[in-house]
C-alpha cells in the first residue's frame, strides 16, 4: 500500500469496446482533493478493447496503470471461462487505502462521487465500505431509482452489515461500491466461486458496517454481462456453487446458518440439473463445509 495514495479504482474489461471509453471518461472526470490511480485490467479482448485501453494509458500515464492479461491465465469455473484472474490481480495491484470498482461496461455520472465516498469513510473509520444508488440501463432506457427493489428500503434507515448481505443477498451494484483495502490474500473459495463481487463484499463486511448514500452517481448496464444470458438451469447451477463456496468460507455459526438454509433450498431446486462431477468434488473438498451439506449434495447428485 502506498501511504501517499488514498484511492485505487479497479476497472476490469473484456470485449467491451462500445462501453470502455464511457467508463474511463467517467473516472477521469472525477474531482478530488486526493490522489487516485486507475488499475485497468484488460483481459486479452479480440474486439478492439485492448487498443482503446492502450490509447488511454498512453494519454493519461499519471493516472492509469494498464495490465494486459493473457487468456492462458484465465480461471475456469465449472467449465466456463471467467474474469476472476483479472479481478484478483487488479485488486492485488491496488495501492490505495481504499478501492473503488467500475467494470468496463458501467460508468459514473457524478464528478464528486469519489470525494463524497472517501470523505465518508475518512470521517467514519469503523465502516468497511459505502455504496450509493445507481441508474439501471437496460438497452436504451433508464430506470432512475434502484429503490424499486424492496431490499434497498430494508437497509435505508440503518447501516448494513454482513448479516444483511447474507440474508438479503447482494444489494450493491458494482459501480457504486467503495471499500477499505484489506491487503489480504483471497481465500480458495473465492477463486472457485461462480460469483465474485458479492463474495468480495462479504469478505470486506466482516471488518465493519456498510453505509448507503442516497445520491445517484453511476449507471449500471444490465443485460450485457456474462450472466444475463444464462438459462434457468445454468443460473441455478451457478447459485448452488457460489452459496456452497461462501458456506465453506464463513467462520461464525450464525453466518453459516443463514447460507446453509439457502444452499439446501438451492440444491433442492437443482435435483435434475447437472454439475460437472470433478468441479463438484472440488467444491465439496472445502474444509469448513458442514457435513450436512456435503451429504445432501452427494445424495442429490449421485450418479
Amino acid at each position: 500500500m502506498d501511504k501517499g495514495l488514498l484511492l485505487s479504482i479497479s476497472v476490469v474489461t473484456y470485449n467491451q469496446k462500445d462501453y470502455i471509453k464511457q467508463c474511463l471518461d467517467g473516472i477521469l472526470m472525477q474531482q478530488t482533493d486526493f490522489k487516485f490511480e486507475i488499475i485497468l485490467g484488460e483481459d486479452a479482448s479480440t474486439d478492439g478493447t485492448r487498443e482503446i485501453c492502450k490509447d488511454y494509458a498512453n494519454r493519461f500515464p499519471d493516472k492509469i496503470r494498464l495490465f494486459l492479461r493473457r487468456r492462458e491465465d484465465v480461471i475456469y469455473i465449472n467449465g466456463n471461462a471467467t474474469g476472476r484472474f483479472n479481478m484478483i490481480e487488479n485488486i492485488k495491484n491496488c495501492r490505495g487505502k481504499y478501492i473503488a470498482l467500475c467494470e468496463g461496461d458501467d460508468y459514473w455520472t457524478d464528478p464528486l462521487k469519489l470525494q463524497k465516498q472517501v470523505d465518508f469513510l475518512e470521517l467514519n473509520t469503523n465502516y468497511s465500505a459505502c455504496f450509493h444508488k445507481v441508474k439501471i440501463l437496460r438497452g436504451k432506457d433508464f430506470f432512475d431509482d434502484v429503490s424499486i427493489e424492496a431490499r434497498y428500503d430494508r437497509i435505508k434507515e440503518k447501516p448494513a452489515s454482513i448479516i444483511d448481505l447474507l440474508t438479503i443477498g447482494n444489494f450493491m451494484h458494482t459501480p457504486s461500491v467503495l471499500f477499505k483495502n484489506l491487503n489480504e490474500e483471497f481465500p480458495m473459495e473465492f477463486i472457485h466461486s461462480t460469483v465474485g463481487d458479492y463474495f468480495l463484499y462479504i469478505i470486506n463486511a466482516q471488518h465493519g458496517p456498510i453505509k448507503r448514500l442516497d445520491d445517484v452517481m453511476a449507471v449500471y448496464r444490465d443485460g450485457v454481462g456474462l450472466y444475463s444470458s444464462l438459462s434457468a438451469t445454468k443460473m441455478q447451477e451457478k447459485i448452488v456453487i457460489y452459496q456452497t463456496c461462501i458456506l465453506s468460507y464463513l467462520n461464525k455459526d450464525e453466518h453459516k446458518e443463514i447460507i446453509l438454509k439457502k444452499t439446501i433450498n438451492s440444491i433442492e431446486n437443482l435435483k435434475n440439473y447437472y454439475i460437472q462431477p470433478e468441479y463438484l468434488n472440488s467444491v465439496l473438498s472445502f474444509k469448513n463445509v458442514f457435513k450436512l451439506i456435503i451429504l445432501k449434495i452427494k445424495e442429490l447428485f449421485k450418479k
